[in-house]
């Protein structure tokens, strides 16, 4: 199983400039742009380290995750949330025949935690030697207001630790930002075997 981010968080839509206010950097000097690239460079590993963290996607992009076959024939998770919408769904043959599968076939089940594939009847198995591919769009927002106040602000403060250690901290989650995204975490239960 492998999951490939298809489209990135465009420049524009980080929130540069919030950060600069949380940093308060801008305070009594004129903003001339010369952080900006280390802002975003922090900005962007705050994102993948809390994304990480919770399993959802904070900005909204398409995603494309591959794999062997189904772990059911009538429901499979999907591996990211919060799922807005599945584009596609393909059984591909070892030789590389894509059948692309029809939409009324399958219904996107919504969850905050582990949305999946429900199959209306089956989801066919692809031959041996095949894989599945789905392509969806996943993420809270379109943009930095779209995504909830305390993951943008668990954000903010990660890139503030990224920015103040320069490298040297040993990259782990700062504890109010542990504090913000710990709702968001998915509860995992295990069955105990007889």
């Amino acid at each position: 199983m492998m999951m490939v981010e298809m489209t990135s968080v465009p420049s524009a839509s980080l929130p540069v400039t919030e950060l600069t206010d949380h940093l308060r950097l801008s305070s009594g000097f004129a903003d001339d742009g010369s952080q900006d690239a280390q802002l975003e460079s922090c900005l962007r590993a705050a994102l993948a380290a809390v994304e990480a963290r919770i399993g959802k996607a904070l900005f909204q992009r398409g995603f494309t995750w591959h794999l062997n076959g189904w772990s059911s024939t009538e429901c499979q998770a999907l591996p990211v949330a919060p799922v807005q919408s599945i584009t596609s769904i393909k059984v591909i043959t070892r030789g590389g025949v894509e059948t692309v599968l029809n939409p009324d076939a399958y219904v996107l089940r919504k969850d905050t935690h582990r949305p999946a594939v429900e199959a209306v009847s089956s989801l066919p198995n692809p031959s041996r030697g095949g894989s599945i591919e789905i392509e969806m769009i996943a993420g809270y927002g379109s943009d930095w207001n779209g995504i909830p106040a305390d993951l943008r602000q668990a954000v903010l403060i990660q890139a503030g630790e990224l920015y103040e250690s320069r490298g040297t901290s040993d990259a782990t989650i700062a504890v109010g930002v542990a504090v913000l995204i710990e709702p968001y975490r998915a509860v995992r239960m295990r069955g105990v075997g007889g």
